[in-house]
């Protein structure tokens, strides 16, 4: 109790006015700013996080099922109808990707052709990832692509009035220097729609129909992955278990997060690189505590000295000024945790901060505030905070 009332006395009595009393203050607002900016990184962070997620979940289904040799299966090789009673499975839909070379105009592009059967809407929502025209990928007989706006652009299409594109696959088994676009097989298809993502998916990926793929690449009658959407509330684990057992030793499994399992842990890698670097700078501004509390131990030696004479020993005129810096860190931090998560919270809902980028997929700068970030930096301040306290008293105050 002693310490606490010497400590809130030095910081906070009305009779304080010296400078080592402005300083302390100061001092308070140097590790509030710190620890706010923690908290609103790691918000912001978190919130791109969610983005690239949800863009990547527009192509990548809760689960996929691709053939352990080769790049291509048979359809025929799976009992679809066992696969769609399974419990948990919603819906499935065949696929074929393979690269190809896209002309338009004179301008060409590389990307990756996927083929869709007719399931594919029942896979994945694209209406509203669809900006320009629709995501239908054949209508009766008629054959459509469904490109990225970052690939369009760069194939110069500004409208789909005049948008036909031509594709050039290498064609199977055969290969001439002397005629080379016989090494190719050459398809010329109207664009029916333009979608917007994230920019990697959109100059990566182009949709079209299954059928046209197949032909395309030469590869009749066959898929190179099976999509599998889950009911809301599945076991995502047991009904992965399940679809493994009833594809057989041939067919993996894998889930949205192991398709991009190494993309996934490098983000997490960069969250904590930033958070180390953030406390880093927090423990540099952490050191105006530790010179505002030099200062008053200076100051307070007089006092220091009375209360010897009355019979304090070093431990309490150390638990004194521990608990004067401990204070002036708390303060700091208490108020810095306030700001940063009010100030995300209020982004979080309410967008206050627009990015100005017309082709974006968000209006404003996505931010997600979660617990589990104010706990670290709450645990990582209080450390340092303690740590520096500590070595401070100890020492200025000898025994």
């Amino acid at each position: 109790m002693l310490p606490r009332f010497f400590a809130r006395r030095y910081l906070f009595s009305p009779r304080s006015r010296s400078v080592v009393n402005l300083i302390s203050r100061l001092s308070v607002a140097a590790v509030a700013i710190p620890v706010a900016a923690m908290i609103i990184l790691l918000s912001v962070f978190n919130g791109f996080e969610s983005l690239v997620r949800s863009m990547y979940s527009a192509f990548d289904a809760d689960l996929t099922l691709t053939p352990r040799r080769g790049q291509t299966f048979s359809p025929g090789d799976l009992d679809t109808v066992a696969l769609s009673c399974l419990p948990g499975i919603a819906a499935l839909s065949f696929t074929l990707e393979q690269s190809a070379l896209l002309e338009h105009d004179g301008r060409q592009a590389t990307a990756t052709i996927r083929g869709v059967d007719d399931s594919y809407g029942r896979i994945f929502d694209l209406e509203d990832a669809v900006v320009t025209g629709e995501w239908q990928v054949r209508l009766g007989d008629l054959e459509r692509l469904v490109i990225g706006q970052s690939m369009a652009w760069m194939l110069g299409i500004r409208s789909l009035a005049d948008a036909d594109v031509t594709l050039y696959a290498v064609r199977r088994g055969s290969f001439s220097t002397l005629l080379p676009m016989e090494n190719y097989t050459r398809r010329t298809e109207p664009v029916g729609g333009v979608y917007v993502l994230d920019l990697d998916t959109e100059r990566t990926y182009v949709l079209t129909s299954l059928r046209l793929a197949q032909a395309l690449f030469g590869t009749p009658d066959r898929a190179s992955a099976l999509l599998l959407r889950t009911t809301p509330g599945a076991d995502l684990n047991r009904t992965r278990r399940a679809v493994a057992d009833a594809a057989g030793d041939a067919f993996e499994v894998r889930t949205r997060e192991e398709l991009r399992a190494s993309f996934y842990r490098i983000m997490t890698y960069e969250k904590w690189g930033i958070f180390f670097i953030a406390l880093l700078v927090l423990v540099i501004a952490s050191f105006s505590v530790v010179g505002a509390l030099s200062m008053l131990i200076v100051e307070k030696r007089d006092d220091m000295a009375t209360l010897r004479a009355l019979g304090a020993d070093t431990g309490l005129l150390r638990a004194i000024f521990r608990t004067e810096g401990l204070l002036i860190c708390g303060l700091g931090g208490v108020i810095g945790l306030v700001l940063g998560v009010g100030l995300s919270l209020l982004q979080q809902h309410f967008g206050l901060i627009e990015i100005p980028a017309e082709t974006f997929v968000t209006k404003s700068y996505p931010v997600e505030f979660r617990w589990g970030d104010l706990l670290a930096v709450a645990v990582a301040f209080s450390v340092v905070a303690t740590l520096l306290a500590n070595i401070t008293v100890r020492s200025m105050i000898k025994k």
